[in-house]
């Protein structure tokens, strides 16, 4: 497999300009172990539960599985507003702003600079996941960060780096 700068026609690919920024993001909200939970943001639900409707425990690996379903929102819409019950029943609200954890718009990575092409057609971009996991809120930032060799020499399909960072938590 080609390095992704090699994916694209002459041209395509954009110089890096270290720290990686992003112009828009994706976003998804997730709820377990709360009551009623909703999270609105960019002017939409992001998640809707009935009033007294339970979710379920977070699954295994739940950070290895998330994805950001809402695609190219602008950077930034007001602030999400969380409300929920935990499972002792404690009513939540909270209003978590996303422009604010991420003002700088730096894409979160752990890949050295140097394992990263300075030219590259592109990154995924921010994908933003909000959890609500009882009385806690946290703000991930999921990306993948092409890199200049395979991280397995013997796996050509290594030279991505797929990583979950924690940008935000809070517990109420």
């Amino acid at each position: 497999m080609t390095s992704p700068h090699f994916q694209f026609g002459e041209g395509d690919a954009v110089r890096n300009t270290f720290p990686l920024k992003f112009k828009e993001h994706n976003f998804s909200a997730f709820c377990y172990n709360t009551i009623g939970c909703k999270v609105f943001y960019a002017g939409m639900y992001m998640t809707r539960d009935d009033d007294n409707e339970k979710s379920p425990p977070p699954p295994p690996e739940l950070l290895k599985n998330m994805r950001a379903g809402h695609l190219a929102i602008d950077n930034f819409p007001p602030p999400a507003i969380v409300t929920w019950r935990s499972l002792d029943g404690v009513a939540h609200e909270a209003k978590v702003d996303i422009g604010a954890i991420f003002k700088d718009r730096r894409i979160l990575h752990h890949a050295p600079e140097q394992e990263i092409p300075a030219e590259t057609a592109a990154l995924d971009g921010a994908n933003i996941i909000l959890l609500v996991i009882d009385r806690t809120i946290s703000v991930y930032m999921k990306t993948t960060i092409y890199l200049k060799k395979p991280r397995d020499p013997s796996n050509p399909l290594s030279n991505t780096s797929h990583e979950m960072t924690l940008a935000y938590t809070h517990t109420y």
